[in-house]
């Protein structure tokens, strides 16, 4: 008997008219309790959580809590409020998509007035 593949859709963003020549993948561990700082990305970021948890908050939306096994993307040249592990006990760990152009920086760290 042949064995059925599951395929469970994790995320569906819309990128519009982007040129991607490259992809840069990272994994990415934070300490318990460790915040990003208020940054942006010039590229689209996808990623997974792999284990922990972490809040994501875009500028102007609500936060989300994103569990191990979610994933979630960052638009490009988009304040990200907040992109920090949610557990002050547990690591956070996830795997994040750079979605890139040519030769870009991956993150661009922003003063708190851009907030």
């Amino acid at each position: 008997m042949a064995q059925t593949i599951i395929r469970t859709e994790l995320l569906a963003s819309t990128l519009g008219a982007k040129t991607i020549t490259s992809v840069d993948v990272r994994e990415i561990v934070f300490s318990p309790g460790q915040q990003t700082g208020l940054h942006r990305h010039p590229c689209p970021v996808f990623g997974y959580i792999a284990e922990g948890e972490a809040v994501l908050e875009v500028k102007g939306k609500p936060p989300q809590h994103l569990p191990a096994g979610s994933a979630f993307y960052e638009p490009a040249d988009t304040v990200i409020v907040r992109f920090d592990n949610a557990s002050h006990q547990n690591k956070l760990k996830f795997i994040a998509f750079y979605l890139l152009h040519g030769a870009q920086e991956l993150i661009e760290m922003l003063p708190a007035s851009a907030a």
